[in-house]
């Protein structure tokens, strides 16, 4: 049996927790001088992963938790 090996890109992308994963939020990257200051300030923080998509992120970090 090969080893198990964790999906870097979601690695990269999302934080454990002890309730979940840590994400950051998209829309952040390019075209901000049209979006209100509000908004981009509200971006700014970081959100959890919904409970749906935490069976697939177990999937994709098996050794996260």
């Amino acid at each position: 049996m090969p080893k198990m090996k964790s999906n870097r890109a979601a690695g990269k992308r999302f934080r454990p927790t002890a309730n979940g994963f840590k994400r950051a939020q998209s829309h952040r990257r390019h075209i901000l001088t049209k979006k209100p200051s509000k908004r981009k300030r509200q971006l700014r923080a970081p959100s959890m992963v919904s409970k749906q998509d935490l069976g697939r992120l177990d999937q994709l970090l098996p050794f996260a938790k």
